[in-house]
């Protein structure tokens, strides 16, 4: 089954040989296909109002597209090598704070059967900085509680050892008391978080989860289960914990992708400022 990006690029492809064949027919040969039919392509795209990081996917799809034809001797030279993506501009994530994420919390009816497996995810969800499909993927094994640490499998099937709050381990603890009286198949017997039949929870309806508790804490922030990896994130860097470390626990490739978390405590520095000197 093909990955949503390997999907995306298909369709983007797509996209483009259909523009093509609007345009010149047909039985245009892809070596006729010049970086200015490119150009002109993505300008179609821009007077359609397509956003620039759609524009941007679109292009490394085409790249990829002219580079498999270079690599399977279609065509001699890739003309979108030269094709320039718009730039994009970094949106900063939305971030809860403390206060919103214990609201959030405790808005889990614990008398629901599912209510104590819901305060234990959201509580390592915080606690751990972990993509949903990790926590999904969470398995018991996995789970070293004496040495305050769960292994986790990330992107690309890479594992690290991430740090546990106690306040996570005791949730989980009693949450597994439920859990017990639950009968997996071999397939999900391992996995920590299921739901009431007995299987691995969906990403989808983790989102809807944190969807409803927000919407029953009052929070109107439009926020998803990466909402709480982003808060683990800036609140360890606006503690001051050092950007090698939070890359190492978030499990970032590189070291850019964790820099986010900088920009943001600037601002939030920098709003701190604008609210109490008093020459903001």
């Amino acid at each position: 089954m093909a990955s949503p990006t390997t999907e995306a690029y298909h369709r983007d492809a797509y996209k483009m040989v259909s523009w093509l064949v609007s345009k010149y027919g047909p039985d245009l040969p892809a070596q006729k296909v010049s970086v200015d039919d490119l150009k002109e392509f993505v300008e179609a795209l821009n007077k359609l109002g397509i956003g620039t990081r759609t524009q941007a996917r679109l292009i490394s799809g085409i790249r990829s597209f002219f580079q498999y034809l270079v690599l399977s001797n279609v065509i001699n030279e890739n003309p979108a090598d030269i094709l320039e993506a718009p730039k994009i501009g970094r949106k900063l994530p939305e971030v809860l704070t403390v206060e919103e994420i214990d609201k959030i919390i405790a808005a889990i009816d614990l008398s629901h059967p599912q209510g104590q497996r819901n305060k234990a995810m959201l509580e390592t969800l915080y606690s751990c900085g972990l993509r949903v499909s990790e926590l999904t993927d969470l398995k018991i094994s996995n789970l070293y509680f004496n040495e305050g640490f769960i292994r986790v499998v990330g992107k690309g099937s890479k594992e690290r050892l991430v740090p546990i709050s106690y306040r996570a381990i005791r949730e989980i603890e009693l949450y597994v008391i439920d859990r017990n009286h639950l009968e997996p198949d071999a397939d999900n017997e391992d996995i920590l978080f299921l739901n009431r039949r007995s299987r691995k929870l969906s990403r989808v309806m983790i989102f809807t989860i944190i969807k409803d508790l927000a919407r029953k804490s009052g929070i109107t922030k439009n926020i998803s289960p990466h909402t709480f990896r982003h808060s683990f994130a800036t609140h360890l860097v606006e503690g001051g914990a050092d950007l090698r470390a939070v890359q190492m626990m978030l499990g970032h490739e590189s070291i850019q992708t964790t820099e986010i978390y900088t920009h943001l405590d600037r601002d939030y520095l920098y709003s701190t400022i604008l609210e109490f000197h008093p020459r903001a």
